[in-house]
């Protein structure tokens, strides 16, 4: 099993395979009558699927590079049998070294990308439900954001028949909704002109009237909007936080709360410049010159109007996540004013958004993934200079010189952790892939945490870290992991048991532990004793979150230098 391991952290980071993949003729349609139309789904292995329903006009030609505008024409009939259109998707390098190719020709593959009919024309939501379910069923709702760096991603890549069935099976049926969002250069462009013309964030504003859109259609999938809990991994765990912030914490909708409760898989706040910060602007006069649009007198509008593959190309002529700059992403939400009005670590520390119930969480070996591609790091030197050029541009080099001497040179102290002197395909592999794993993900959640326990003491919540893959050589328990164990329950094991019963449970009662199965184990609120639900492939204990206390004070203290 371990050997097919790295292929399956590839599945895990660019979706899953679905499974729905039986041939559209041979399965049962069903109806719904909306406000929009009638919806024509599928019926396979007890659940029913509805894709590819629109909720916004299509953000093509003159809509390019806008926010989102509201569907309000009549579906009529509406064929929603499918998987539904994927946004257009920022594939990665296959250039560089043997391993930087071998990766990216790997993503690259219908095998992991598994994402077909990728148009600008995407602005669509999936629902999946128990078959049979009725319109007056009120089922609690798993709003589902999908992960993919930003860049990459589409509700296609995550079949949530097995899910339906196991809740089903616990006597906790209920709807699946996913929201189909602009990703890289088409929904998360940074640069003064983007700012001066309000149309950042393009991604964030796609979900929000995603989640809008379940407030007046999911009623008559049997769905209650009152009880609907965000859940995303990744760019989508993170998503998840930024809706909680988006309007400084305004997440009403025609006076009703959009969302009850939230689950953040591997990510919550990431400290962001502003749209218009020196790198955006990089970023944007790249793609600008790459589509030639650098005599334009309006280059916005020049990429609006640009034909479709010349923006896709120039949008993508930026560093993707699975490179050299790793998660110094070219693409992630970054404050604008409005929408988000501030940098999100800020936002949490003041408390700037939804006070709502959740559950937080890591992998063990966050990034190693990511350390993967800088083999000329060889040197502490080295990582300093790395982290100086490619992440922290406000940092002093003293300053990355402090924060990378937090973290032991000593190979049995990185990461993947706990495997002694193993694991090293270059001396700073582990140092660094700690180093990546706590600044985007481990750390950022413990300091999340104690703003949030700080500004919402009254506000329980529950927080994880997975080691159920501890052991796989190189990769630990690595990012995405979750999907296919927990997402998916490719091993159907204690872990995937246990967590879908917690969430099933979270879903239903905003609390893990009220009604999970015998023999799962009590999780305590993180705010009694800072400890985490320490989850192993058959059994879990708590663990204190206290370690690599130094590290966690270090960016605690120097947040603001942080900002990438």
């Amino acid at each position: 099993m371990k050997g097919f391991l790295l292929p399956l952290a590839l599945a895990g980071l660019a979706g899953a395979v679905p499974i729905d993949s039986q041939p559209l003729e041979e399965r049962a349609t069903v109806s719904v009558a909306t406000s929009q139309g009638t919806m024509v789904g599928s019926s396979l292995l007890g659940v029913e699927n509805f894709a590819g329903i629109p909720f916004a006009d299509p953000p093509v030609g003159n809509l390019r590079l806008r926010p989102p505008q509201r569907s309000t024409k009549s579906l009529g009939t509406f064929d929603a049998t499918g998987l539904g259109p994927a946004c257009p998707q920022m594939f990665f390098s296959t250039e560089g070294d043997l391993l930087l190719s071998v990766l990216g020709n790997l993503l690259n593959t219908p095998l992991f990308q598994t994402i077909t009919g990728q148009t600008e024309d995407c602005l669509t939501m999936r629902v999946q439900r128990p078959a049979g379910t009725k319109a007056n069923a009120k089922l609690p709702v798993f709003f589902w954001i999908f992960g993919g760096a930003f860049e990459l991603g589409s509700p296609q890549m995550y079949d949530a028949t097995s899910l339906i069935r196991n809740g089903v099976s616990q006597g906790k049926p209920f709807i699946f909704v996913s929201v189909n969002y602009r990703v890289g250069g088409f929904g998360f462009l940074p640069g003064k002109e983007v700012l001066a013309d309000g149309a950042a964030n393009l991604g964030l504003l796609d979900q929000r009237m995603g989640l809008e859109w379940v407030q007046d259609n999911i009623a008559a999938f049997g769905g209650d909007p009152t009880k609907v809990t965000i859940w995303g991994e990744s760019a989508g765990s993170i998503s998840v936080f930024d809706q909680m912030a988006l309007y400084g914490g305004n997440y009403t909708y025609k006076g009703n709360k959009l969302f009850r409760a939230g689950i953040m898989n591997s990510g919550s706040i990431v400290p962001a410049d502003p749209v218009d910060c020196e790198r955006c602007q990089g970023v944007y006069d790249k793609v600008v010159e790459e589509a030639g649009c650098s005599g334009s007198k309006d280059s916005l509008q020049c990429l609006r109007d640009a034909d479709y593959d010349t923006f896709l190309n120039a949008a993508n002529s930026v560093p993707g996540t699975l490179s050299y700059t790793s998660v110094a992403l070219s693409y992630l939400p970054r404050p604008d004013g409005i929408a988000l009005p501030d940098s999100p670590d800020v936002l949490a520390q003041t408390g700037q958004y939804a006070p709502i119930p959740m559950i937080i969480g890591d992998q063990e070996d966050e990034g190693t993934l990511f350390a993967l591609f800088q083999p000329n790091l060889t040197t502490e030197a080295d990582l300093i200079d790395y982290f100086s050029t490619v992440f922290f541009q406000k940092a002093t080099r003293e300053q990355v010189a402090d924060l990378v001497g937090t973290y032991s040179s000593a190979l049995s102290a990185g990461s993947p952790f706990r495997t002694g002197i193993l694991n090293s395909p270059y001396p700073q592999f582990k140092r660094l892939a700690a180093m990546l794993g706590d600044l985007v993900f481990t750390l950022s959640r413990r300091l999340f945490l104690e703003s949030a326990t700080a500004a919402n003491p009254d506000v329980p919540s529950w927080s994880y870290l997975a080691s159920y893959d501890y052991g796989t050589p190189i990769l630990g328990t690595f990012h995405g992991s979750d999907i296919l164990q927990v997402f998916y329950g490719i091993l159907p094991n204690y872990a995937s048991k246990a967590i879908q019963s917690y969430y099933f449970s979270f879903l239903y009662t905003m609390d893990p532990n009220n009604g999970t199965p015998s023999g799962i184990a009590k999780w305590p609120q993180w705010k009694e004793s800072k400890q985490l639900l320490n989850i192993y492939s058959s059994f879990s204990k708590l663990l204190k979150d206290d370690f690599r206390s130094t590290s966690a004070q270090w960016i605690a203290d120097n947040a603001a230098a942080l900002h990438i």
